[in-house]
């Protein structure tokens, strides 16, 4: 062999050689990348997922809030419906006590007043409270009822004049508006 085939065949190695060490590298820089892409990958997935857990914790973390206070809310309004069926009774009670009072002070009175004040400071003590209006307040809507108005003096215009019935609060929800009548 001659000395240009030796060359060209040293040329030929030299060359594939560099094409196999570029191959080498590519293939080695492609599994880098693929290593990089996978990782990318599994980063993002557990980014989702984290931000899943988190979402799904603090919802149930409101979830227990909303609930713990309607509980508590149930609980101060349980007796709604008992407390208000109990009222008119109040007002027997009170109406009963005027007609005792017209006669005079007998043992009979002073029973009813025993037994109104014994069940008006039960109710109490569930939350019950008196709506407080007095004769000759200014009128306000927002806590009271008004029945009638009446023909009254410029000092009584727009005031109550009378209190039909009284109004009662469970906390602080009215749940019956005092009945008035108001100056006209």
């Amino acid at each position: 062999m001659s000395t240009e085939n030796k060359d060209i065949n040293k040329d030929q190695e030299g060359v594939e050689q560099t094409i196999e060490t570029k191959d080498e590298t590519t293939t080695e820089q492609n599994a880098g990348d693929e290593a990089t892409t996978v990782e990318e990958e599994l980063k993002n997935e557990i980014a989702k997922e984290k931000d899943k857990f988190v979402r799904l914790f603090a919802e149930f973390e409101n979830y227990k809030k909303r609930t713990a206070r309607e509980r508590i809310e149930l609980f101060k309004t349980a007796g709604q419906e008992v407390i208000e069926s109990l009222l008119p009774v109040i007002d027997d009670f009170d109406r009963a006590i005027v007609e005792l009072e017209k006669e005079g002070e007998s043992d009979h009175l002073t029973g009813v007043k025993l037994i109104s004040t014994k069940f008006k400071d039960t109710l109490e003590s569930k939350g019950l409270q008196e709506v407080e209006v007095k004769i000759g307040d200014d009128f306000n809507a927002d806590i009271a009822e008004a029945v009638t108005q009446i023909p009254a003096g410029d000092d009584m215009k727009g005031k109550i004049v009378d209190v039909i019935v009284r109004g009662y609060k469970l906390g602080d929800k009215i749940i019956r508006f005092p009945k008035v009548v108001i100056g006209q």
